[in-house]
């Protein structure tokens, strides 16, 4: 497996553990009133199971499961993937846990461009690698 790929699922599960920990959090208070303002933590939760796992998850199998021939190295080049990467996991933090400190609305702005660019790099870098039945 591409070391590529490795940081992405594992950095995946991690975004999955920390959406299950807020969201048990949030169904304990539920039961349990601990602190009215574990409210804000919400989107937090939400962001980190649907776009740190989910789309984290599918980008890393992706990236592993696709054909491999391109010109020069063996999935092509890896550098605009490792900054998809990074600005993936910048906006997640940045919308995830934004509302529950109090950022800027500007700052949740940028992180949700942050993900619309990493995905926009994710697809233009392995789009080449898909090929119809045969070809």
């Amino acid at each position: 497996m591409p070391r590529l790929s490795i940081w992405f699922i594992r950095t995946a599960l991690i975004n999955l553990a920390l959406g299950f920990t807020f969201g048990a959090l949030l169904l304990f208070h539920k039961g349990v009133p601990i602190n009215a303002g574990l409210w804000r933590f919400l989107p937090a939760h939400i962001e980190f199971v649907l776009i740190g796992w989910t789309v984290q998850l599918a980008m890393g199998v992706a990236f592993w499961i696709l054909p491999r021939y391109i010109r020069g190295a063996p999935r092509g080049d890896e550098r605009p993937l490792w900054l998809a990467y990074g600005l993936l996991n910048t906006g997640v933090l940045l919308v995830g846990l934004g509302p529950g400190l109090s950022v800027p609305a500007e700052l949740l702005l940028l992180g949700r461009i942050a993900e619309l660019v990493s995905v926009a790099i994710f697809a233009a870098q392995v789009s080449p690698r898909v090929k119809a039945l045969g070809q």
